[in-house]
Protein backbone atom coordinates (compact mmCIF):
# COMPACT_ATOMS: atom_id res chain seq x y z
CA UNK A 1 0.00 0.00 0.00
CA UNK A 2 1.20 3.88 -0.59
CA UNK A 3 -0.54 7.02 0.63
CA UNK A 4 0.91 10.67 0.21
CA UNK A 5 1.75 12.93 2.84
CA UNK A 6 1.21 16.84 1.85
CA UNK A 7 1.76 20.08 3.55
CA UNK A 8 -0.49 22.82 2.44
CA UNK A 9 0.15 26.36 3.41
CA UNK A 10 -2.42 28.86 3.89
CA UNK A 11 -0.92 32.86 3.17
CA UNK A 12 -4.49 34.26 4.33
CA UNK A 13 -5.91 32.31 6.90
CA UNK A 14 -8.55 34.83 8.17
CA UNK A 15 -9.07 34.91 11.81
CA UNK A 16 -6.51 32.31 12.99
CA UNK A 17 -4.38 33.24 16.23
CA UNK A 18 -1.78 30.65 15.39
CA UNK A 19 -1.06 32.61 12.34
CA UNK A 20 -1.49 35.83 13.37
CA UNK A 21 1.26 35.55 16.39
CA UNK A 22 3.60 34.24 14.00
CA UNK A 23 3.69 36.97 12.15
CA UNK A 24 3.40 39.30 14.84
CA UNK A 25 6.85 37.88 16.83
CA UNK A 26 8.41 36.91 13.53
CA UNK A 27 9.01 33.20 15.28
CA UNK A 28 7.76 29.96 13.79
CA UNK A 29 4.61 28.80 16.21
CA UNK A 30 4.61 24.90 16.29
CA UNK A 31 3.10 21.83 18.74
CA UNK A 32 -0.54 23.08 18.18
CA UNK A 33 -2.75 20.87 20.12
CA UNK A 34 -6.82 21.49 20.28
CA UNK A 35 -9.34 20.60 22.58
CA UNK A 36 -11.81 17.98 20.78
CA UNK A 37 -15.26 19.97 22.19
CA UNK A 38 -16.01 23.09 22.78
CA UNK A 39 -16.34 24.78 25.60
CA UNK A 40 -20.04 25.35 27.68
CA UNK A 41 -19.39 28.90 26.28
CA UNK A 42 -18.81 27.88 22.78
CA UNK A 43 -14.89 27.90 22.56
CA UNK A 44 -12.22 25.86 21.50
CA UNK A 45 -9.06 25.38 23.54
CA UNK A 46 -5.89 25.82 21.72
CA UNK A 47 -2.28 25.35 22.76
CA UNK A 48 0.93 26.32 20.88
CA UNK A 49 4.75 26.35 21.54
CA UNK A 50 7.14 29.02 20.80
CA UNK A 51 10.94 30.35 21.19
CA UNK A 52 11.46 31.05 25.21
CA UNK A 53 12.87 34.33 24.16
CA UNK A 54 9.85 35.73 21.69
CA UNK A 55 8.49 38.59 22.86
CA UNK A 56 4.57 38.58 22.51
CA UNK A 57 3.67 40.66 25.38
CA UNK A 58 1.10 42.97 23.64
CA UNK A 59 1.13 41.51 20.12
CA UNK A 60 -1.62 39.25 20.29
CA UNK A 61 -5.11 39.99 19.74
CA UNK A 62 -5.94 36.93 21.68
CA UNK A 63 -5.69 36.76 25.46
CA UNK A 64 -2.74 34.00 25.82
CA UNK A 65 -2.37 32.12 29.19
CA UNK A 66 1.62 30.64 30.09
CA UNK A 67 1.43 27.32 30.74
CA UNK A 68 4.77 26.19 31.17
CA UNK A 69 8.56 27.16 30.01
CA UNK A 70 11.97 25.92 29.65
CA UNK A 71 14.94 27.09 28.26
CA UNK A 72 14.14 26.07 24.59
CA UNK A 73 10.46 26.95 24.49
CA UNK A 74 7.11 28.38 26.15
CA UNK A 75 3.85 27.16 25.65
CA UNK A 76 0.74 29.37 25.62
CA UNK A 77 -3.00 28.36 25.97
CA UNK A 78 -5.90 30.49 24.22
CA UNK A 79 -9.17 30.31 23.60
CA UNK A 80 -11.35 31.03 20.41
CA UNK A 81 -14.95 31.03 18.76
CA UNK A 82 -15.54 27.50 17.58
CA UNK A 83 -17.95 28.71 14.72
CA UNK A 84 -14.97 30.95 13.43
CA UNK A 85 -14.37 29.64 9.75
CA UNK A 86 -10.92 27.25 10.65
CA UNK A 87 -8.95 25.79 8.18
CA UNK A 88 -7.68 22.57 10.40
CA UNK A 89 -11.38 22.02 10.91
CA UNK A 90 -12.71 22.00 6.91
CA UNK A 91 -9.49 19.68 6.58
CA UNK A 92 -10.74 17.04 9.12
CA UNK A 93 -14.50 17.46 7.96
CA UNK A 94 -13.67 15.39 5.10
CA UNK A 95 -12.07 12.70 7.80
CA UNK A 96 -8.98 13.72 6.99
CA UNK A 97 -6.65 13.98 10.55
CA UNK A 98 -4.40 17.19 10.96
CA UNK A 99 -0.84 15.61 11.56
CA UNK A 100 0.93 19.24 12.34
CA UNK A 101 -0.11 22.34 12.48
CA UNK A 102 2.27 25.12 11.93
CA UNK A 103 2.36 29.19 11.88
CA UNK A 104 5.01 30.88 10.28
CA UNK A 105 5.33 34.52 9.25
CA UNK A 106 1.48 34.92 9.14
CA UNK A 107 0.70 31.66 7.00
CA UNK A 108 -0.72 28.86 8.16
CA UNK A 109 0.90 25.15 7.10
CA UNK A 110 -1.02 22.02 7.68
CA UNK A 111 0.09 18.37 7.16
CA UNK A 112 -1.93 15.86 6.57
CA UNK A 113 -1.74 12.10 4.75
CA UNK A 114 -4.07 10.22 2.54
CA UNK A 115 -4.14 6.95 0.38
CA UNK A 116 -5.49 9.18 -3.06
CA UNK A 117 -4.00 11.45 -4.47
CA UNK A 118 -7.16 12.76 -5.61
CA UNK A 119 -8.19 13.69 -1.88
CA UNK A 120 -4.97 16.15 -1.50
CA UNK A 121 -6.84 17.89 -4.56
CA UNK A 122 -10.53 17.83 -3.02
CA UNK A 123 -9.13 18.85 0.12
CA UNK A 124 -6.76 22.22 -1.40
CA UNK A 125 -10.46 22.66 -3.30
CA UNK A 126 -12.68 23.00 -0.64
CA UNK A 127 -9.80 25.21 1.49
CA UNK A 128 -9.68 27.77 -1.45
CA UNK A 129 -13.84 28.20 -1.22
CA UNK A 130 -12.85 29.84 2.24
CA UNK A 131 -9.03 31.26 1.64
CA UNK A 132 -6.83 33.34 -0.44
CA UNK A 133 -3.37 32.08 -1.46
CA UNK A 134 -3.66 27.82 -0.78
CA UNK A 135 -1.03 26.38 -2.20
CA UNK A 136 0.56 22.71 -1.87
CA UNK A 137 3.89 23.24 -0.26
CA UNK A 138 4.80 19.84 0.29
CA UNK A 139 4.05 16.10 -1.89
CA UNK A 140 5.58 13.06 -0.88
CA UNK A 141 4.53 9.50 -1.79
CA UNK A 142 5.70 6.05 -0.10
CA UNK A 143 6.63 3.27 -1.98
CA UNK A 144 5.89 -0.26 -1.28
CA UNK A 145 8.36 -1.09 -4.46
CA UNK A 146 11.29 1.03 -4.28
CA UNK A 147 11.47 0.14 -8.16
CA UNK A 148 8.07 2.24 -9.16
CA UNK A 149 8.49 4.82 -11.98
CA UNK A 150 8.68 8.26 -11.05
CA UNK A 151 6.30 10.79 -12.11
CA UNK A 152 7.27 13.11 -15.04
CA UNK A 153 5.61 16.16 -15.68
CA UNK A 154 5.67 18.08 -18.91
CA UNK A 155 7.55 21.53 -18.17
CA UNK A 156 5.42 22.59 -21.61
CA UNK A 157 2.25 22.13 -19.54
CA UNK A 158 3.05 25.58 -17.86
CA UNK A 159 3.05 29.12 -18.96
CA UNK A 160 6.75 30.94 -19.25
CA UNK A 161 5.37 32.65 -16.12
CA UNK A 162 4.93 29.98 -14.63
CA UNK A 163 7.37 28.26 -14.62
CA UNK A 164 9.52 31.79 -14.06
CA UNK A 165 7.33 31.90 -10.83
CA UNK A 166 7.95 28.61 -9.64
CA UNK A 167 11.74 28.43 -9.98
CA UNK A 168 12.08 31.92 -8.70
CA UNK A 169 9.74 30.72 -5.89
CA UNK A 170 12.16 27.74 -5.55
CA UNK A 171 15.17 29.67 -5.28
CA UNK A 172 14.51 31.64 -2.96
CA UNK A 173 13.45 29.20 -0.46
CA UNK A 174 9.66 29.61 -0.77
CA UNK A 175 9.34 25.78 -0.56
CA UNK A 176 11.45 25.27 2.23
CA UNK A 177 10.99 25.17 6.19
CA UNK A 178 11.35 27.57 7.81
CA UNK A 179 11.24 29.90 4.95
CA UNK A 180 13.67 31.56 2.89
CA UNK A 181 11.44 34.26 1.87
CA UNK A 182 7.67 34.56 2.08
CA UNK A 183 5.19 35.04 -0.55
CA UNK A 184 5.73 38.79 -0.07
CA UNK A 185 9.51 38.60 -0.82
CA UNK A 186 8.67 36.81 -4.32
CA UNK A 187 6.20 38.50 -5.27
CA UNK A 188 8.81 41.73 -5.15
CA UNK A 189 11.49 39.90 -6.73
CA UNK A 190 9.25 39.17 -9.11
CA UNK A 191 7.86 42.85 -9.49
CA UNK A 192 4.62 41.62 -9.11
CA UNK A 193 2.01 41.98 -6.58
CA UNK A 194 1.67 39.40 -4.26
CA UNK A 195 -1.73 38.32 -5.11
CA UNK A 196 -0.25 37.88 -8.56
CA UNK A 197 2.17 35.93 -7.50
CA UNK A 198 0.06 33.61 -5.40
CA UNK A 199 -2.75 32.98 -8.72
CA UNK A 200 -0.02 32.16 -10.87
CA UNK A 201 1.43 30.03 -8.33
CA UNK A 202 -1.66 28.23 -7.32
CA UNK A 203 -2.34 28.09 -11.46
CA UNK A 204 1.10 25.92 -11.56
CA UNK A 205 0.47 23.64 -8.82
CA UNK A 206 -2.87 22.79 -10.35
CA UNK A 207 -1.63 21.64 -13.92
CA UNK A 208 1.50 19.85 -11.82
CA UNK A 209 -1.29 18.13 -9.86
CA UNK A 210 -3.62 17.32 -12.88
CA UNK A 211 -0.15 15.66 -14.69
CA UNK A 212 0.55 13.65 -11.52
CA UNK A 213 -3.11 11.99 -10.97
CA UNK A 214 -3.20 11.74 -14.80
CA UNK A 215 -0.34 9.70 -14.48
CA UNK A 216 -1.68 7.44 -11.72
CA UNK A 217 -4.82 6.94 -13.79
CA UNK A 218 -2.24 5.45 -16.26
CA UNK A 219 -0.55 3.10 -13.94
CA UNK A 220 -3.63 1.90 -11.85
Amino acid sequence: MTGFRATVVIDEPGDCPVADISGDTGEPVDSVSRSAQSTADGTVVEEFGIAADASIDGDSDVELTPVQSTDRESIYRFERDSDVDCACEIIERTGTPVSSIRGQDGALLLSFRTLELAEIAEIVDDLRMYFDGVLVEELTQDHDDATADPVVVNRDALTTRQREILETAHEMGYFDYPKGANATDVAEELDVARSTFTEHLAAAQTKLMDAILEDERRQS
